[in-house]
């Protein structure tokens, strides 16, 4: 305890957020020294990471005194908890810029659903956070700035929910927002050391650009721990956050390891946190089959065009002219203009695929080579049933920070789509997936595997996660800006 009796700044920031908010509820500590502590640790780590683009100092402290003096702290789930939210939805009184230097104003009137309902639930936003222009691409920078992942600050921390990850990774907040159209959640997660779940589509609200990148783009947060997480992602989808329910049984799982991408595949560090997740889910009793889920040609055709749009759609959604966008991005929004023109965004393209992957989970292929225990249900189509698919998130380490935006929409293309082959598809299907952390390489940057599932599998998804984050506990922050000085695993 500090002279005044509540807990120094060291011993409240790198608390999960579950903890700071029953803390919070209790009276044990106060919103305002949390949300002042973390705006200290803040300060001090954002010159070497460059998360945010605002920092709403004054405006959290009041918001944390609201919370404080409101008659329903007691039943806030997020109480008191700091919170940064990505650059492409509205906080009130902010500018959205959507990543870009093109858009200044004005500022937003009234907060997007997902702000709303994290406040509702007591979360103070402390802060918006960095991302590419218009959300496009897998690393996180801009005129002026270099967001650095804080792992290894010779790396970015993706994108495009990159200053979201950097801010949870860094301790400067304990959750985040962020959002994900082709993995931009899961690639920050995965570049960062931390757990993310891309919700399934209606889960969560939109409300993302023109029209939430024709479907394929979802909210979601960032995390250090499950339990944070599944409250996040419960406060965020309007339910009552509660215990995960154990399935009663073990899960029937399939692992992939080949890219949908030809000419690309995991490294080996990348390989052998599959296969060390593999040996945990075998020693848990889960029975492991290896299994490719059929994405086609036509299904990656229906991603690119996607991508392609949303840079011409979210660029007039927001009033910019695409002469004031950076070159990669115009580049990439005259594209998106003929891809629209021409009619290429065809909604039958993400109705035949997500019916698709739906029957590779519901047991429609007969394909399988299992691990572990062998009895098994079968579906319909002669294949057994699946609950959930294993698969690497990325090739090899992220990509380096650097101004990306200097270079060329080829170059950005080209690199994106080298380093991150595995996360697109479920977007386009509109089914939950999650990242989590699985180790680190011989280099010292965070390794990670993606799980995807069925519609609705949002809690089978959170419950695994748990399930592996005892099994396999990891570092809630990068070493040199973890708030607790030495190795902090996730709490079991």
């Amino acid at each position: 305890m500090d002279a005044s009796g509540g807990l120094p700044a060291g011993r409240i920031v790198g608390l999960p957020a579950t903890e700071l908010a029953t803390r919070v509820r209790s009276g044990e500590l106060t919103a305002v020294d949390v949300v002042r502590a973390h705006l200290a640790h803040l300060d001090a780590v954002e010159p070497r990471v460059g998360a945010f683009r605002v920092v709403r100092r004054e405006a959290a402290l009041a918001e944390a005194h609201a919370v404080d003096t409101a008659l329903t702290r007691f039943a806030m789930p997020l109480a008191g908890v700091p919170v940064a939210v990505k650059d492409n939805v509205a906080v009130a009184g902010e500018v959205c810029t959507d990543g870009s230097a093109a858009r200044t104003g004005p500022p937003e009137t009234r907060d997007a659903e997902v702000v709303g309902r994290l406040r509702r639930a007591g979360a103070v936003v402390v802060g918006i956070t960095r991302m590419p222009e218009l959300g496009l691409y897998g690393a996180t920078d801009g005129p002026g700035t270099v967001t650095r992942n804080p792992w290894d600050t010779a790396r970015s921390p993706a994108g495009s929910s990159g200053g979201s990850a950097a801010a949870v990774a860094s301790g400067a907040v304990p959750l985040a927002h962020g959002n994900d159209g082709m993995g931009s959640l899961r690639l920050p997660a995965a570049a960062c050391g931390l757990v993310a779940l891309k919700p399934g589509v209606g889960v969560v609200p939109g409300g993302i650009g023109a029209d939430d990148w024709s479907g394929m783009a979802v909210n979601g947060a960032l995390a250090t721990t499950v339990a944070d997480l599944t409250v996040a992602h419960a406060v965020l989808a309007g339910e009552e956050p509660g215990p995960l329910e154990a399935p009663g049984r073990p899960l029937r799982i399939a692992v992939s390891t080949r890219s949908p991408l030809p000419g690309t595949r995991a490294d080996g560090p990348a390989r052998a946190a599959v296969d060390a997740v593999v040996a945990a889910l075998t020693a848990a009793g889960h029975t492991v089959v290896r299994r490719d889920p059929p994405i086609t040609p036509g299904a990656a055709a229906g991603v690119l065009t996607r991508w392609m749009a949303a840079a011409a759609d979210d660029a007039a959604h927001l009033g910019v002219p695409l002469a004031d966008l950076q070159p990669r991005s115009r580049t990439h929004a005259r594209i998106g203009r003929a891809v629209r023109a021409a009619g290429l965004v065809r909604p039958a393209t993400a109705e035949r695929f997500r019916e698709r992957m739906v029957g590779f989970f519901d047991g429609a292929s007969r394909t399988a080579s299992p691990q572990g225990p062998t009895a098994s249900v079968r579906g319909v189509g002669g294949g057994e049933v699946l609950d959930l698919l294993l698969t690497p998130v990325v090739t090899g380490p992220p990509l380096p920070a650097r101004p990306w935006h200097e270079r060329s929409f080829a170059a950005n293309l080209t690199a994106n789509a080298r380093w991150a082959p595995w996360t697109p598809a479920w977007n386009l299907a509109g089914l939950p997936a999650l990242v989590l952390p699985a180790g680190t390489r011989p280099t010292g940057q965070p390794l990670a595997v993606q799980f995807a599932g069925p519609p609705g599998a949002e809690r089978r998804l959170l419950w695994l996660a748990g399930e592996l984050e005892r099994r396999l506990p990891w570092r809630r922050h990068a070493p040199v800006f973890d708030p607790a000085g030495a190795s902090s695993p996730a709490p079991v």
